[in-house]
């Protein structure tokens, strides 16, 4: 079952393509994707919501059989049903979602339980559990019924569930949607810190802050397929002759965007609503003085917090991406 990728890479997929329905209704989610893996790496699948990054997901971790393409896991050919399922006491999947643990049982039960289902012995329970909910922070939880969790603490004990086999390959699908800054902060250390114990990561997100903090290779996903791929660096590089011109105003700026974006010049217009706060990105194709100008003038009467040029960043490179553009 060890192919000649085993030793280097824990991941490799080969035109791999996944459809769902016949014949005129038949859509394909994920079409025809090839990427490698290295082990002990965080890998990150980017791409927006409905581009493949789940679907993917459970093709990787045998929850979905490709409907063409190859794909490998530690070695094990995915075609193999027998090895497939064999594979799944050396993986392990978090999803962003709230599904998956016992509400009417503590974060101590429930881990009892999966360690149970993992075979895991008896004698050895108390300690893997103890040391897991230490790891996520929630030793002091640890009797208290899951249904009286937090979202943020519900999270964190999906990821002690997810490390009861001591996955060699654990997915991350989304893990810090919808959570509080700090709590999100907390998941991306712990995160950090497995795949600095061996642990090879492959996370999904569509928080490019997320990508650039945690993944030493990325692929990003639209509509199925790969548009962008390589290491933070190299996909910025795809904006790197880009002049970013970045706004912040109090008051919400989308009629001085929308108008913005018909300037001889501008690429693309983004507007974010931070902290009460707006912050708008313009790409543009050049330094131009009289742009600036025109940018400050159109935008003044939202209020102006700052302005001035920025380097590009990551999401300005996805965005190009995702959306076609040159």
């Amino acid at each position: 079952m060890e192919d000649e990728h085993a030793n280097a890479y824990a991941i490799t997929a080969d035109g791999l393509t996944r459809s769902f329905g016949r014949g005129p209704g038949e859509k394909t989610a994920v079409d025809g994707i090839t990427f490698r893996v290295r082990r002990g790496q965080i890998f990150g699948i980017l791409g927006p919501n409905g581009a493949g990054k789940t679907t993917t997901v459970k093709m990787l971790s045998t929850l979905l059989l490709p409907t063409s393409g190859r794909a490998t896991v530690l070695g094990v050919d995915l075609s193999d049903h027998k090895a497939g399922r064999m594979l799944r006491s050396r993986i392990n999947t978090v999803s962003g979602g709230e599904r998956g643990l016992y509400y009417r049982l503590s974060g101590r039960q429930n881990l009892q339980f999966f360690a149970d289902l993992y075979g895991i012995p008896k004698r050895d329970q108390k300690t893997l559990i103890d040391g897991l909910l230490d790891m996520v922070g929630l030793s002091d939880a640890a009797d208290m019924k899951v249904e009286n969790y937090s979202r943020g603490m519900k999270q964190r004990i999906h990821i002690a569930r997810a490390l009861v086999n001591s996955p060699e390959v654990l997915f991350l699908d989304e893990p810090t949607v919808g959570l509080d800054p700090e709590i999100s902060r907390q998941i991306r250390a712990l995160v950090r810190r497995l795949a600095d114990g061996g642990t090879t990561v492959v996370l999904t997100t569509h928080y490019m802050y997320e990508a650039e903090e945690l993944c030493e290779e990325t692929i990003i996903i639209s509509r199925g397929r790969i548009v962008g791929s390589g290491t933070v660096g190299d996909i910025k590089g795809i904006v790197s002759e880009s002049t970013v011109v970045r706004v912040v105003t109090d008051a919400d700026p989308l009629p001085a965007a929308e108008s913005v974006r018909t300037y001889p010049g501008v690429r693309r217009v983004s507007v974010q609503s931070v902290g009460g706060r707006f912050d708008v990105r313009i790409d543009t194709d050049g330094e131009d003085g009289a742009s600036m100008r025109h940018i400050e003038d159109r935008f003044r009467e939202y209020g102006i917090r700052s302005i001035g040029y920025d380097e590009p960043t990551l999401e300005d490179a996805y965005l190009r991406l995702v959306e076609g553009e040159p």
